[in-house]
């Protein structure tokens, strides 16, 4: 065998004894008779003593090929360290082997970064040698915790009688909002399967077959341009329930949390989980996806704002009303910085933004000799805008005005170090609108997707007034990101088909291209819903990382790039002779 131990698991109960290990050089220390060796594997370290005088002079000449990285198969007795050198960051640190016999099972390049320091080199290098990066402890861990937390969610799943059903790799394209992945098929030519960017279709069907509680660590893919948070391939629990309502889901989902979370970090505080509709979430953050840490909100101002003296806010008010944000410290907002803010409403189709700045020697504001001093005092004590406090406020359009107010407050937040709780703070946000305009051509498309049922007493409104129409649907955000939604299910065909009508989306195209689920619709579907859950996006949010490309074992850049593997790339012509495919391409792109 290679070894008798791990690097990690040796202590004071196995002094005296012989033991083999195996592993990584991680560091050399040279002192004079005396060699150190740290030896590592993914476990942990163990502390190699080699008293020279003490060697054979094979075992000498083997030791001078040893560098940092070669791969080692050692002998050595177990003793304990001396009061003074012991370790306590490790978990062998009381304990050293004293060496008797070495192999090398592996030497090693000159390495392009050193072990442990890849947060200082370029990100392409780190993925070009991720089996390097992944040998340090940071990457390493993110690892074993991603490994932890699937093990808990599986053990979480079985105990609420969950099944696991994997459902197919290669299935037909449907859209479902973004680009599919294609795969051409060999024995049907001219024909293509799709990269499933979600099991939605086929979770649907398992309920309709009378499984009642499914889920599934779900392989998914979608043709998108890349963000820190997004990539071409990630991976989501997938799950539905056959006769629940909306409450049912959620509160699974908020158990299921709690479970996660306290058996992987050992966070065992209650999460609490406030319930904000759509509308409401947007008039009091300006933004779907709060994050619950900051205390910032928007406020309505307009009844405060009657009789300022200030023709300007009087024409906002006319417009739609008057919406604002206070921060109670804003001396570090400095004029500068208001401009850009100015300028990016300006962007976004408004005239700009208004502020006031309290000072002690009275207010600062564009607005000052039109405004009249009664009213300063009135908002002054209405909003308690003390010394120090910034007032940002903008008017028109109700939506407008929250979705810019919004972006001002998250661009604030992302700038300037504001209090905030560190701990996890997360909430729902529901009543979506079922449909919203296409930007481009103006035509209905689903906010979420197709297969997401009304609220029962809003489905009157789908031909006379469809974008009043609230969705059955529901997403979780946790610190701002969202890491999860779902939705209760149409689960009868007529009014899916009223869907279909509704986004243009022809008889003959719903045949072709939802028509499996059509015809199961037929056969006794039951009421269903369920939950999709980016478990990247969540493990690094519970890892504090920047990225999920820091979650993920080998990921690719943002252009859809994999380093280590070259991919994508061209393949052979016999290949595409074989699937009857014909690149249009020049050469030089």
């Amino acid at each position: 065998m290679y070894r008798t131990h791990t690097c990690g698991e040796l202590n004071r109960s196995h002094e005296t004894i012989e033991v083999t290990l195996a592993g990584w050089v991680a560091r050399i220390r040279d002192h004079g008779n005396i060699q150190f060796l740290d030896l590592r594997d993914q476990y942990g370290f163990t502390q190699v003593v080699c008293s020279l005088p003490e060697l054979s002079q094979d075992l000498l000449d083997i030791l001078k090929e040893v560098k940092p990285e070669t791969v080692l198969q050692l002998t050595g007795t177990v003793f304990l360290r001396s009061q003074e050198t012991v370790n306590p960051k490790l978990s062998t640190g009381e304990i050293e082997v004293k060496l008797s016999s070495l192999t090398i099972l592996s030497t090693t390049q000159p390495l392009p970064f050193e072990i442990g320091e890849s947060s200082e080199v370029g990100d392409a290098t780190r993925l070009t040698y991720r089996y390097l990066d992944i040998r340090g402890d940071s990457l390493k861990e993110t690892l074993l915790f991603r490994n932890l937390f699937l093990h808990t969610l599986r053990e979480f799943f079985f105990q609420e009688k969950f099944i696991e059903v994997e459902t197919p790799m290669l299935t037909r394209s449907t859209p479902e909002g973004a680009r599919d992945f294609l795969v051409p098929s060999r024995l049907s030519p001219g024909t293509f399967y799709a990269l499933p960017q979600s099991p939605q279709l086929f979770k649907q069907i398992l309920m309709v077959s009378g499984l009642d509680r499914y889920y599934q660590v779900a392989r998914c893919f979608r043709d998108e341009d890349l963000r820190a948070d997004r990539q071409p391939e990630f991976t989501q629990l997938d799950l539905e329930m056959s006769f629940v309502e909306q409450d049912d889901v959620m509160s699974l989902i908020e158990r299921f949390l709690q479970y996660t979370i306290a058996a992987t970090t050992g966070i065992t505080d209650p999460i609490s989980f406030p319930r904000y509709t759509y509308s409401e979430a947007m008039e009091r953050f300006g933004t779907d996806k709060p994050d619950l840490r900051y205390t910032l909100e928007m406020q309505d101002i307009s009844s405060l704002c009657q009789g300022s003296g200030s023709d300007i806010i009087e024409s906002l008010l006319s417009q739609g009303g008057i919406r604002a944000i206070v921060l109670p410290r804003g001396e570090p907002i400095s004029l500068k910085e208001i401009d850009l803010l100015h300028q990016h409403v300006k962007d976004s189709g408004g005239q700009g933004i208004g502020w006031i700045r309290v000072r002690e020697e009275g207010i600062q504001s564009p607005l000052k000799k039109m405004l009249r001093p009664e009213w300063i005092s009135k908002i002054q004590k209405s909003l308690n805008l003390l010394p120090g406090s910034l007032l940002l406020f903008l008017g028109g359009e109700r939506e407008w005005v929250c979705r810019t107010l919004g972006e001002v407050r998250g661009r604030i937040l992302q700038k300037f170090p504001l209090e905030k709780n560190n701990m996890i703070q997360s909430c729902w946000v529901t009543d979506f609108p079922l449909f919203e305009r296409n930007r481009d051509n103006g035509s209905l498309q689903s906010v979420h997707h197709p297969f997401t049922n009304p609220i029962p007493e809003d489905i009157p409104l789908l031909e006379s007034d469809p974008l009043r129409v609230r969705a059955q649907a529901y997403d979780l955000v946790l610190n701002g990101v969202e890491i999860g939604g779902g939705s209760i299910r149409i689960h009868h065909g007529p009014l899916q088909e009223r869907i279909f009508s509704l986004l243009d989306i022809s008889k003959e195209e719903s045949e072709e291209k939802f028509g499996f689920l059509l015809k199961a619709l037929q056969y006794g579907a039951p009421p269903h819903g369920g939950f999709a859950l980016g478990l990247d996006r969540l493990i690094m949010l519970l890892c504090k990382k920047d990225s999920i490309r820091d979650v993920i074992a080998f990921p690719k850049t943002q252009k859809g790039v994999c380093l280590l593997t070259s991919a994508p790339s061209s393949v052979d012509f016999r290949q595409l002779r074989d699937l009857r495919i014909k690149v249009d391409v020049p050469a030089k792109e």
